[in-house]
């Protein structure tokens, strides 16, 4: 049985004692970390620079960085309720400050996404990985300390990796193997689903464990954002290329609830997703589309075990089994009602969705034939920041070298679409964003960086349609990318690629793909939104009622707000926009904006009145 403690800092002490101050620390992407330990551990090698502390992770996860007073003033009152009593990450406050010490390194190979641009020792530190990589690095740096949450069994003694049997699973063979030597390290968390299968752990493999009320806590919560009618759109695309029978990964995020959404309602009412699908006037280009129900049902294999999965299985479209799970997933993280339904759910159902090691999701190696005869017809569908004209895709990283995320598991994923027989990968992206009061284009002729090269390209999606990019040659590429493209970037992209011999002199975008904007879209889809089957919330929100209001309107403000002259645009608008509806004015009293006593508040109070006015019975896209 385990070293049982009920302080961390007592495992603090008992790690720096056994290790010589000499600790080389690893930590579960994501949920699973271990904070109060690794707090506890920081603490001591702030107050004893002869203790050695190197911290080798991903996805650390951190409470919202307010960018301005509207934010502050929407989220604060908020995170109570949103992220609850989760323990910030001390060598995470230490890094943004930029206070950590030269005897405690972080070194990270996934980061929250847009996080840590602005940090440079983040920056430095970062180690580029797919994410079945990591284990070898971990290897290779000498870890002797794994600190992790643990599910623990109301009916036994054993424990679960729950949320993170990712890379953890792997180091345990190992160890058992006689390949490496660490300590395991555990801390209880109640709230915790206990995952049965390979995330099990005996409690004879964990060395020290912290199990205590008082470092018991509330998990971190990723809230839902509202989706946006281009998302819906995306969503609609993508589920009509997802074959029955077949095998679905999919990720967290609007897109990703766009696509679950879209699934049901193919489910639930196939011909009224087809008659959605037919008012966007594309025409199936793939070969790969369906639009009736799903008889035979689909199995999840996902790296990220996300919410949408759970929907898809309470419905009755993830419903086909491959050793016994409907589902295979490496990690979790997702919002506070994912948590809550499942620990809801019966052992014996909790078991139809299996947490297994990213070596098992992520590859084909081990078991190849096997994996091969589940892993019929899939889709992999990922989302990206940026795609090329030529079908290279951008998710991790900027031009300058910036770091924005990760690779994590995309690589892994197209590789398998391309060794498996009848399997494709998608990649979905918005055809354009707001950036810096600018509207700009995420279709690109080139970029300085690449996440997956062009000579992996497969299928592209974006509101305006589906490019099927698999083996064509570069000019049926570059036709078929431009035609999903935003069209007030078309003529640009077009020239560019003419300028680099790519499309013929003569050759014009055809005439129904040069309406791709998006006025267009909401006319087309707007109507499904009024009558809820487009809601900006599908599964709903940690947010309330008022919350959700603000958040259009403030993204609204965002996306104008970029110079004086446009400041004063609002303003006017905000102060002639006339009255606002009694839940609008809450909106207002929520935001402390009610009343205007100084000159810089009356000033928010007019923009934001004005954001809301602007979102008013408007379709966001």
């Amino acid at each position: 049985m385990p070293e049982e403690y009920a302080s961390a800092e007592a495992i603090a002490d008992t790690l720096i004692e056994r290790l010589d101050k000499k600790i080389v620390l690893a930590l579960p992407l994501g949920l699973g970390k271990a904070n109060h330990i690794v707090n506890a551990l920081t603490e001591r090698a702030l107050a004893d620079a002869s203790i050695e502390l190197d911290i080798i992770t991903a996805l650390t996860l951190t409470l919202p960085q307010f960018k301005n007073d509207f934010e502050r003033r929407l989220l604060e009152p908020a995170l109570p309720r949103l992220f609850g009593d989760y323990p910030a990450l001390r060598y995470a406050e230490l890094q943004r400050q930029g206070d950590l010490p030269g005897n405690i390194r972080v070194s990270e190979f996934f980061l929250q996404a847009g996080q840590w641009l602005g940090i440079a020792e983040v920056q430095r530190r970062f180690i580029p990985a797919n994410y079945t990589h990591a284990l070898g690095y971990l290897l290779e740096r000498g870890v002797n300390v794994i600190a992790q949450l643990l599910a623990v069994d109301e009916n036994g003694p054993d424990f679960s990796l729950s949320c993170n049997p990712d890379i953890t699973v792997d180091l345990l063979q190992r160890r058992r193997d006689g390949q490496c030597d660490f300590l395991f390290v555990g801390q209880c968390n109640s709230e915790l689903p206990f995952m049965a299968g390979q995330a099990r752990v005996a409690a004879r493999e964990v060395d020290l464990l912290l199990r205590s009320e008082a470092t018991d806590f509330q998990l971190f919560s990723a809230p839902k954002r509202p989706v946006s009618l281009a998302d819906h759109a995306i969503g609609l695309y993508a589920a009509r290329l997802v074959r029955d029978g077949g095998t679905l990964q999919i990720g967290i995020g609007e897109i990703g609830d766009a696509i679950t959404h879209a699934l049901l309602l193919r489910h639930r009412d196939p011909e009224r997703f087809k008659t959605l699908l037919e008012s966007l006037g594309r025409p199936s280009l793939t070969g790969l589309e369906e639009d009736g129900a799903f008889v035979a049902g689909l199995y999840g294999l996902s790296e990220m075990f996300v919410d949408g999965f759970l929907h898809l299985a309470e419905q009755g479209v993830l419903k086909r089994r491959v050793d016994g799970a409907v589902l295979h997933g490496g990690f979790f993280v997702d919002c506070r009602d994912f948590y809550r339904r499942l620990n809801r759910l019966s052992p014996r159902a909790r078991a139809d969705f299996q947490m297994v090691p990213v070596s098992f999701t992520n590859e084909l190696y081990g078991d190849e034939a096997g994996k091969r005869r589940a892993r019929v017809k899939a889709a992999f569908i990922n989302s990206a920041m940026m795609v090329t004209l030529r079908g290279a895709v951008v998710s991790d990283a900027l031009a300058d070298g910036r770091v924005v995320s990760g690779v994590g598991g995309q690589y892994n994923f197209a590789a398998q679409a391309f060794a498996l027989e009848d399997a494709r990968l998608m990649i979905t992206l918005n055809a354009s964003r707001a950036h810096r009061g600018e509207t700009v284009s995420n279709i690109v002729w080139s970029y300085g960086h690449e996440t997956l090269p062009w000579h992996l390209r497969d299928i592209v999606i974006t509101e305006y349609g589906v490019a099927d990019l698999r083996g064509r040659t570069e000019n049926e590429a570059v036709k078929a990318m431009l035609q999903i493209a935003d069209s007030r970037f078309q003529t640009e992209l077009l020239e560019q690629a003419r300028s680099a011999g790519k499309i013929e002199p003569g050759w014009t975008i055809p005439a129904a793909y040069t309406g791709n904007t998006p006025e267009q879209l909401a006319r087309t889809l707007s109507p499904a939104k009024a009558v809820g089957e487009l809601p900006d919330f599908p599964f709903g929100s940690d947010f309330n009622a008022e919350e959700r209001r603000l958040l259009p309107a403030l993204a609204h403000l965002g996306r104008r707000a970029h110079s004086r002259l446009a400041l004063a645009r609002l303003a006017w608008n905000g102060l002639t926009g006339g009255p606002l509806h009694p839940d609008e004015q809450a909106c207002l009293e929520r935001m402390g904006l009610d009343r205007a006593d100084a000159p810089g508040t009356y000033l928010q109070r007019l923009l934001l009145r004005a954001g809301i006015l602007a979102s008013r019975d408007s379709s966001r896209t």
